[in-house]
């Protein structure tokens, strides 16, 4: 690289060879695949939906990063971008607090990465992961076939379906084929109105799967989203 250039990118790095801002991003780029990894294993959702989340925790990740550069020690820096960012409005309503702690996850690990605390990054992102992946086998276990739905025990069934149609007329058959009995308790909105979240109270029958419940359901027409048991 001509020296003229480099003295040019080395000034705009706040005096960071530029090796060391790449390797930065890469580790923050690294980090972001590592957290998706880890959300994709914890949170079951469908397939399009996750993989748009995982890309943007990759790019939190790395975004990131680059504001830690940006910014580096100056506080005018700083305040200029905290200016920048408040014009922007995220109209994204989340639907899970466990994506909430995801993107918190990502923007630490990028930050962490961004000003080069290796120690942290390889410290506490393999420790959060192991944290959520334990939580999520534990949860998983608890809600396994027969855990929760012994019959005469009422469990939580939420349902999100797109408002097309008569929702609880296409989930019916599913729900009379496996429950004991059923009941609507709450109906809301979601994703700005094109979808509803039901919440049934349900029954299973004697020896009823869980694990098939949910299956069914979800391949109901509409579905995008269920959970079956206590939160």
């Amino acid at each position: 690289m001509p020296e003229w250039l480099q003295d040019t990118s080395r000034a705009a790095l706040n005096g960071l060879p530029l090796q060391v801002a790449a390797l930065r991003i890469g580790v923050a780029v690294l980090a972001g695949f590592v957290i998706a990894g880890v959300y994709r294993a914890c949170v079951r959702k469908p397939p399009l939906e996750q993989q748009a989340f995982m890309t943007t925790l990759v790019l939190i990740c790395a975004l990131v990063a680059m504001t830690a550069l940006v910014v580096d020690n100056s506080v005018a820096r700083a305040f200029s971008l905290v200016g920048a960012l408040a014009i922007v409005r995220f109209r994204t309503v989340v639907q899970d607090t466990r994506d909430t702690a995801f993107v918190i996850f990502a923007v630490v690990a990028g930050m962490s990465a961004g000003v080069g605390n290796w120690v942290l990054c390889a410290v506490g992102i393999p420790l959060i992961a192991v944290v959520a992946l334990v939580r999520t086998r534990g949860a998983e276990k608890a809600a396994s076939p027969g855990a929760g739905s012994a019959a005469g025990e009422e469990s939580p069934l939420l349902v999100r379906i797109g408002t097309g149609g008569d929702p609880v007329a296409d989930l019916e058959p599913v729900l009379r084929s496996r429950l004991a009995d059923w009941r609507l308790v709450r109906t809301v909105t979601a994703r700005q109105g094109a979808a509803l979240e039901l919440t049934f109270r349900v029954r299973m029958k004697p020896g009823g799967d869980a694990v098939a419940l949910v299956r069914e359901v979800n391949a109901a027409p509409g579905v995008q989203h269920v959970e079956f048991g206590q939160e």
